[in-house]
């Protein structure tokens, strides 16, 4: 008698990074930071998130973004979706406070739909789903880089108090850790370019390290402030409710909205795929200086909204993947194989 091996589908993005991710918030529950040991933790994920931004800055070719304006329309249209699509549609998501999300978790939900986009996986969909990969690239860089301004810009006016409010010190923390290692990284690209190109593995290793170090800090934060006790199993369950809503829709707006707007296949896989998407690496620095200690139910959101962003995605991606020969060929930008096609989904 022959033995049945259980395998999972070949879709489905099982990623072990998922399981840490869920470790090390099960580690700062047990094990939470504080005292000298909370300071530790918070100077090295500083430390780790200005690195990942300084060789976000490394990596991009100036060359190929002042190329990538000249499609400016798509551009415009993935910022479109990110800060103002994204905003309003999680305001209309205030009706759910108080019955279905308290006060703490739909700031959270709210803050998620004013994070930037992501980079890495919306380059790897794009290029699994043989969409336009050039316009990924920079469509996810512009909107980081935009999103370092408009975020906390955003948080202030939306969020208000329950945000912490938009002081200059958040701006300039703000600044100083996102915005000048990434231009500092622009200027120095000359030197360290050719190096991340060989070793692309290097800043992958930064992005999920960075982030498993914002996460444990925020939730040791939230454990030593005693805040866990406000979510319960169904609140929960509302929240996951309302995120995959939210997340129906943004793909839905930016896939037939990309077509009425007259953009090809490819454009229109780009598009989805930055525009309906939200990053950790950005979001999660963000949160931790505009809530605080209430930084770990504000990335709550953020937290399960990612992990549901990349399932669905990864799925979508490869139906895309099997469309016809002579339909992706009618898209310019598409890359149809080669080795961008391979690339490892990252965290973003």
């Amino acid at each position: 008698m022959s033995r049945r091996t259980f395998k999972l589908p070949s879709w489905l993005p099982i990623d072990p990074y998922i399981l840490a991710l869920i470790g090390t918030v099960v580690l700062a529950a047990l094990l939470p930071a504080s005292g000298t040991a909370a300071n530790v933790a918070d100077g090295a994920s500083t430390g780790a998130v200005a690195l990942l931004f300084f060789l976000y800055g490394a990596r991009l070719s100036t060359a190929e973004a002042l190329d990538g304006l000249r499609h400016w329309r798509l551009h415009l249209t993935v910022l479109i979706c990110t800060f103002v699509a994204f905003p309003l549609l999680g305001l209309a998501g205030k009706g759910l406070v108080p019955y279905i999300l308290t006060p703490q978790l739909y700031s959270g939900f709210l803050f998620l739909c004013l994070v930037p986009s992501t980079i890495q996986s919306s380059i790897a969909f794009t290029s699994i789903a043989r969409g336009n990969v050039p316009a990924a690239i920079c469509a996810g860089s512009f909107s980081s880089i935009a999103g370092i301004f408009l975020t906390p810009l955003l948080a202030a006016a939306l969020l208000g108090n329950s945000g912490g409010g938009l002081s200059a010190d958040a701006l300039l923390k703000i600044g100083l850790q996102l915005l000048l290692p990434f231009i500092a990284g622009q200027l120095l690209r000359r030197w360290i370019g050719g190096f991340l190109t060989r070793h692309k593995k290097v800043l992958g290793y930064v992005d999920r390290g960075s982030i498993l170090l914002v996460v444990y800090t925020a939730f040791s934060e939230g454990m030593v402030a005693g805040i866990w006790h406000q979510v319960t199993p169904a609140r929960l369950g509302a929240l996951l409710a309302a995120e995959a809503v939210l997340l129906a829709l943004m793909l839905a707006l930016t896939w037939f909205g990309a077509k009425r707007l007259g953009f090809d296949r490819g454009d229109r896989i780009a598009i989805q795929f930055a525009g309906s998407k939200k990053s950790l690496a950005s979001g999660l620095p963000m949160a931790s200086v505009l809530f605080g200690a209430h930084a770990s139910l504000a990335v709550l959101p953020l937290m399960l909204f990612h992990q549901m962003q990349l399932m669905v995605c990864a799925v979508i991606a490869k139906r895309r993947s099997r469309d016809p020969q002579d339909e992706i060929r009618e898209s310019p930008g598409t890359l149809a194989s080669g080795p961008v096609a391979q690339t490892r989904v990252g965290v973003g």
